[in-house]
């Protein structure tokens, strides 16, 4: 039935690239919505409440960064709404710098559309378990806070200073966190803890 159907809103600004959106994932069951520039796709967010967002990058009069922030800066309003990245910057800092805002996914261009909608619906699937998940990681306020500071930029060093401890208690804390989400290093650590909106840089 149409009231069923998930409703997906595309942010891209490549017209032909919205118009492979559209009939791939027209076809596979879902109501989509287009906006052409990221100022449209943040005023679609608002008046369409989207089960989904896909988001270009580099587009006119709002990056796919900026819609992102906008959206974080109204949170918890759309905190359950996946967004995901659709991107041809295949670099690791601007992925890093989209999950670091809390993207929930990050898909590289040119699209393999078997690959977005096995993310699509897992994605769509998450958002049922999303309060479930940060209760089986309790992160101590300290944890929280090394790792949020961390999201910011900061090295062990800054982070020891703005909390007036030493570096290796930094680390320490830092070494429990990275422990009890169940990752090798800082960075994914951080990630982690973004994504899964245990804390927000």
């Amino acid at each position: 039935m149409a009231e069923d159907r998930k409703k997906i809103l595309c942010i891209e600004d490549d017209r032909q690239t919205a118009e492979l959106l559209v009939e791939d994932l027209t076809e596979r069951g879902f109501d989509v919505a287009v906006a052409h520039d990221g100022s449209a796709g943040f005023a679609a967010i608002l008046s369409g409440h989207p089960d989904l967002v896909l988001c270009d990058i580099s587009m006119p009069t709002m990056s796919g960064f900026e819609v992102l922030d906008q959206l974080t800066a109204i949170s918890p309003r759309f905190r359950d709404m996946p967004f995901i990245f659709l991107t041809a910057l295949t670099d690791r800092d601007n992925e890093l710098k989209g999950r670091t805002r809390g993207a929930d996914d990050y898909v590289h261009k040119p699209i393999d559309f078997d690959v977005l909608a096995t993310i699509i619906n897992a994605r769509l699937v998450r958002v049922a378990r999303m309060e479930v998940w940060p209760r089986t990681i309790e992160l101590s306020e300290r944890e929280i806070e090394v790792l949020t500071w961390s999201a910011r930029g900061k090295t062990s060093d800054e982070i020891a200073t703005i909390l007036g401890l030493s570096k290796r208690t930094v680390d320490f804390h830092m070494d429990n966190a990275r422990a009890k989400l169940g990752v090798a290093t800082r960075t994914q650590a951080v990630v982690k803890a973004v994504s899964g909106r245990l804390i927000e840089p």
